[in-house]
This record gives structure tokens, sequence and C-alpha cells, in this order.
């Protein structure tokens, strides 16, 4: 397979190359595989039958990250991670995080209906208890379950590791450790410390799609042409370089370089003002000096705001500054790369393939104590993301990128052909996630 950019445009190497700016320090930079899957079947996106396949052969065996460590820092505190018909009550005991199937062993019901701070699980339909390790605390009437065996009569285990502060859980008990999932990924990201950030922003809302369909929205920049046009000045879409290693891929995108797909040659203001995504009513952030560059301005006041931060021994270079490095870790995390603060995870919701929760959260550094994290900001369905002004810029365009979702959706349930397309090189993670999901779930649903 070619692995070269188009010819129109310039790999990413030489782009920093040319800049004389060093690229992210621990990176090793690496051309994909020669995946196979260019071609995806439709039903992967539609059928309830496929959904069922994941909720059996994907969900309850896969590494997927549940929360934050600093969401639940005390003793008692507990959430819930729900994926598809799954409820996973994560919680810290005295013993560090433990995590089990929020399901009452007596009659069924869910255990635990809402985050929370308690020493133990109480079912509100006849109020068996249990302890934050999942055993058995108490049984009302007890002389009633002569069958019951108390040292055996424990919650559901669900196994838990984390890295980088991130809490990750697996329903499989024979599944692999955490690190061997992982691969290499904590070492592209030993240096940014991922573990040193708090929540500063969490937002999240449920999007009229399957959950594949919204997470490859944002593994590409090839869309960016016609979906977000505004930003074409200052961003390098069609010279994006894509990576893969094990269960993780990764995009690098330049900014403050034009798109090759441009007719016109921007100025070095245009390009710094579309890379801040101004309006064209409001006044420029900040004015390009002359003999400047949209991309150094840009990194230079990036620069001056963590300098503070991470500390003057951490030599912050601009390409991880400016740069859009967006990693996926199969099969819905979604970390970036460099000091950009966002993480995306993407999942189904409930049993239904049309629907999915797509979460955005804002990850910053920080000095000195750590701040508290920010609470879950659940938008309505009817609410655009605008109205998360936490989000910044960012929302205006998930505005524009959920304008395609729901009619990617329909669109597929209309199709008279089997398979949607995928390009050989600007696809490359989206062909590396079908791969992988393939070899878990597999092509069909037959």
């Amino acid at each position: 397979m070619n692995m070269k950019a188009h010819s129109k445009g310039i790999r990413y190497q030489e782009l920093i190359a040319s800049d004389a700016i060093a690229p992210p320090r621990t990176l090793t930079l690496e051309n994909p595989i020669d995946l196979p899957t260019t071609t995806v079947p439709v039903a992967q996106f539609t059928s309830r039958a496929y959904h069922d396949l994941e909720m059996l052969r994907l969900w309850p065996r896969v590494w997927q990250m549940a929360c934050r460590e600093e969401e639940i820092p005390n003793v008692g505190d507990h959430l819930l991670y729900e994926v598809g018909r799954f409820s996973i009550i994560v919680a810290r005991s005295e013993a560090g995080i433990r995590a089990h199937h929020n399901v009452c062993l007596h009659r069924g019901r869910k255990l635990v209906d809402r985050d929370g701070n308690g020493r133990a699980f109480t079912c509100a339909f006849h109020g068996f208890t249990w302890n934050l390790d999942g055993t058995l605390r108490y049984i009302p009437s007890r002389w009633d379950f002569p069958d019951v065996q108390d040292d055996k009569f424990c919650l559901t285990p669900v196994k838990v590791e984390t890295w980088g502060g991130f809490v990750f859980i697996n329903m499989n008990p024979a599944a692999e450790p955490l690190a061997k999932f992982l691969g290499d990924l904590p070492t592209h990201f030993a240096v940014w410390k991922p573990e040193d950030r708090y929540i500063q922003a969490h937002v999240a809302k449920v999007m009229p799609c399957n959950w594949k369909v919204c997470q490859e929205a944002f593994m590409e920049a090839y869309h960016v042409v016609l979906t977000h046009p505004q930003l074409l000045p200052g961003i390098g879409d069609e010279n994006s370089q894509y990576d893969v290693w094990g269960n993780f891929s990764r995009a690098i995108t330049p900014n403050g370089t034009p798109s090759p797909h441009l007719k016109w040659q921007p100025s070095e203001q245009e390009m710094f003002d579309s890379m801040s995504d101004r309006p064209y009513d409001e006044p420029a952030v900040a004015e390009v000096p002359n003999g400047g560059r949209a991309r150094q301005l840009s990194a230079a006041a990036s620069r001056v705001s963590l300098q503070g931060i991470v500390g003057d021994n951490v030599v912050l270079s601009d390409a991880e500054l400016a740069d859009s490095i967006y990693y996926t870790l199969f099969p819905n995390f979604h970390p970036w790369g460099g000091y950009n603060r966002i993480v995306y995870r993407f999942r189904p919701l409930g049993d239904d393939p049309d629907r999915s929760i797509m979460e955005c959260y804002f990850l910053s550094p920080f000095k000195g104590e750590r701040p508290q994290p920010a609470k879950t900001h659940w938008l309505a369905e009817s609410e655009p993301w605008t109205d998360a002004p936490e989000l910044g810029l960012l929302a205006r365009v998930f505005e524009q990128d959920c304008a395609n979702l729901g009619q990617v959706q329909a669109g597929l349930h209309a199709m008279q052909v089997p398979e949607v397309v995928l390009a050989r090189y600007q696809e490359t993670k989206l062909r590396h996630f079908h791969h992988l999901l393939e070899q878990w779930v597999g092509r069909t649903a037959d």
C-alpha cells in the first residue's frame, strides 16, 4: 500500500523539518501496517443483530475507560459506567478501586441509580446490602434464605486497572492485563503526563447515530474540507500523518499551515484567525507581527500559559503546542496528545443501535493542589453544543459535525449497496479500528 501523502501536500516530518521544530519527543514515527479493511458492511452500523454481537463479543470482553481516578477520590465514592445494556459500579474502597456489575443478586434490580458516596450498596427494592468490596453485608429476613452462602453471595466483580489517571474496567475475568492491551501507548504519553491533569470540563450528549458513526467523524481530517471550511486557511488537513500500533492509532494534523485544497494563499494573519476560529464580525484574538508566523504565535501563546504550570525544565515544542495529535485506543477512547486538552469517549446507548453517547473532556494541567473535577454537563438531545460554553470554539465545530451525523445514520438505513468504502490513507485510523473490530466481533451479523 502506498503510504505517501497526497502529491499536492507535504509530509508532517517535512513540515516540522522546514520549521526547525522538534517533533514530540517520545514518539516513534512508523508507517501504518497494510490493513486489509477497505470496505465495511453497512449492517455494522444499522443492524440489531450486529449490535447484539457487540454486546456479546466486544463490550463484556474489552478494556474500556470508565472514569478518572479524581472522580472517586474518597472511600465510599462511586459512580456508574454504563455501556449498552451493561451497568457497572466503580467505587473507591479501603483497599483501592473496585468495580462490580450493578445488579442486585436477589431479584435483579439495578443496585445503584446514581453516582454518590456511601459505605454500602443497598437495593431499594427489598434491602439486600453489599459492602464496597462486593461482599455481602445484610439480607432482610435472613432466615428465609437458607440456601444462600454469605461468603459466596458477592456482587459479580469486574476487573479494574489504571493508567494515566484513567480507570479502565473489563468484565472478562480472564482478560489480559491492561498494560499488555495498551502496548506502547503509555510511552507516547509519558512526557505529557495525563495523570497530572484534572477535569476542567466534561460535556456529554445523546447522538442520533450509531456509536461507530459518531466516533469515526473525529478520527480523520478528511472531512474538514466541506464540514469545517472556515478552518482551511490554517489547517493542513490533507497533509495529516496517520500511524497505527497494536490496539491504538494516531493522526497528526499540522496547524498554522494552509490546506492543500485551497486555491489561494492565505496570509499568516488569515491562518491564525482560522486556527482560532474567529467569527468574521469579531476582532482578531492577536495580531501576527510582520515577518511572524501563525503557528509560532499560536504555540507561543500556549507556551506562556503552560510553562509556569509544567515547569521551566520541560521543553515545549511548537509542534506539540500548535498541531492536532489525536489518538484512538480501541474500541472507543480518544485521548489527544501534546498539550491539547481534548479526550473523547463514545458509547452505544442502551439497546438502540441508532443512538449513542458522545463525551468530550478537557483535561488540563495544574499547579499546586488538584482542582475539583468538573461535574458532567449533560446536554439535552435538542440542545446545541454551543449551550456548553466551557467547550469554547470546539462547541461551534461540534455543531458542524452534528449536522452530518444524523443524516449519515439515516442514509445508511436507506443505502442500497451492502458496504461503505474507506480511503486507503486518510481513513487509516478507521480501517485500523474496523480491522480490530472484525477480530473481536466478526465482519457480518450472520
